[in-house]
């Protein structure tokens, strides 16, 4: 039993004081812990309320319904009145209808373009004419195609020898023009042609090596692909020239986005490369180039001694150029 507070001494009052004391600051800590827990409670419990309310309309409301805000939110200081807002309806109904009146007449369809070559083909009366005269025609035009047709360039180049067997001169041959790509059976027209299905209309090698398959020309895939990378070299001039002029103004406008890169190393794997673009606003000219990383290596290469203005998205990479 404890001893009564009359018989303890000083340093057990002290003691005892400690201990109720520390047992008041426990309570409350945990009665504040309390009051913790349940403001939480209630606080995820009003945002319940609200999702059910917010999935009830959006459920069971009609359309004008469905995304209207919470209706005990008071209205914005910049928010227009209901007069204001008939007032406004109004002007623009009024400009739709003059809008629409003021819309010119269907003229029908669009001529063919002038600079089409054009093949005509006269249809005259069936029967006998000779008691009729031709008081006027009517004219239909069509749009057709002529596909493509694939040749052999054939060059003959002829040998000369001097009649003098005894002559110092030696035997002549003309001159062999240069080739799009040397010893190689492509001519310009046609690697010309192969890259602008690859590059701008996205057609792979493989299908227009179908393409060749079925106008019965044996030509394979990795033929085609060294094709590409040849010609694709004999651009670079142009390319580095494009590099040198996009930079020239003073002013451009960088971005980078993704793009799906098949991985030679590895069959059948991708791996994400980036196209960092350049548009030069001032000239409307852009530049597209490959990089395998979005670190600072990649606009780096393009941006070296550049001097000006350069827009971005706010990038760090960009701003370290």
């Amino acid at each position: 039993m404890s001893k009564p507070l009359d018989q303890l001494t000083k340093a057990e009052l002290l003691a005892l004081l400690q201990k109720s004391e520390q047992q008041v600051a426990d309570r409350e800590r945990v009665i504040a812990e309390k009051e913790r827990i349940l403001a939480e409670k209630e606080a995820y419990e009003k945002q319940l309320l609200a999702l059910i309310e917010k999935f009830k309309r959006m459920a069971f409301a009609q359309k004008r319904e469905r995304f209207e805000g919470n209706k005990d939110q008071l209205d914005l200081l910049f928010e227009p009145t209901q007069e204001q807002e008939q007032q406004q309806q109004e002007g623009f109904s009024r400009k739709v209808e003059y809008i629409r009146k003021k819309r010119p007449a269907h003229t029908g369809r669009q001529p063919l373009p002038d600079h089409l070559p054009v093949e005509e083909i006269e249809i005259h009366p069936e029967g006998d004419l000779s008691g009729m005269e031709c008081i006027g025609k009517e004219v239909t035009e069509e749009l057709d195609y002529i596909p493509a047709q694939y040749i052999r360039r054939r060059y003959i180049r002829y040998k000369y020898a001097p009649k003098d067997r005894y002559s110092s001169a030696g035997v002549k041959i003309g001159l062999l023009p240069e080739r799009a790509i040397p010893k190689g059976i492509p001519g310009y027209g046609l690697l010309t042609d192969i890259i602008t299905r690859k590059y701008l209309e996205h057609m792979p090698l493989y299908r227009q090596a179908q393409r060749f398959k079925r106008e019965k020309i044996p030509i394979a895939p990795t033929t085609l692909e060294g094709w590409v990378k040849q010609g694709l070299e004999k651009l670079e001039p142009l390319y580095d020239s494009l590099v040198a002029d996009t930079k020239a103004m003073g002013y451009l406008m960088v971005d980078e986005s993704t793009i799906r890169v098949l991985d030679s190393d590895k069959k059948g794997a991708c791996h994400t490369g980036y196209y960092w673009v350049y548009h030069n606003p001032l000239e409307n000219t852009v530049l597209f180039d490959y990089q395998p990383t979005r670190s600072k290596g990649g606009p780096s290469a393009i941006l070296e001694n550049f001097q000006g203005y350069l827009q971005s998205d706010g990038y760090a990479v960009c701003a370290t150029c």
